[in-house]
């Protein structure tokens, strides 16, 4: 099953991993980083089907997909 994992210390709040997500299961956090920014993060890892599309969008490469 894949499981998204976020660096949520060095995203900037761009949206691009949320606008590509074709389960739209991200969002951004409701918790500022250390940065100042509300991070994304996935809403349930369950309904990841590992595509990695949010992981190669991300310009500041935030995004990992293990698959297990």
């Amino acid at each position: 099953m894949p499981r998204p994992v976020f660096n949520s210390q060095k995203c900037k709040a761009c949206e691009l991993c949320v606008s590509v997500c074709p389960k739209k299961i991200l969002e951004l956090s409701a918790v500022f980083n250390s940065k100042g920014y509300l991070a994304a993060h996935c809403l349930n890892d369950d309904d990841c089907i590992g595509c990695a599309i949010c992981a190669r969008m991300c310009p500041d490469t935030v995004i990992e997909i293990f698959k297990d």
